[in-house]
């Protein structure tokens, strides 16, 4: 799927934002790839605004934490 230089950037900033969210102690080995993931999926089901994409992917953190543990 090819996606705008916009929603790229949107999705950039979607992923930076949840992962300043993650308190240090949590944030494990492959979460930041895990999270792009999530937000890549979104947008590949329409998600495109910044607030949806960060709601999105927040929503998963702690199960995607709990995974990878």
């Amino acid at each position: 799927m090819q996606y705008s230089s916009e929603l790229i950037r949107t999705m950039r900033q979607a992923l930076e934002a949840v992962m300043a969210s993650v308190p240090p102690d949590q944030s494990v080995f492959g979460l930041k790839a895990v999270v792009a993931e999530c937000i890549l999926k979104a947008a590949a089901h329409g998600q495109t605004s910044y607030d949806g994409l960060v709601t999105s992917a927040s929503d998963q953190v702690q199960a995607i934490i709990s995974m990878l543990n």
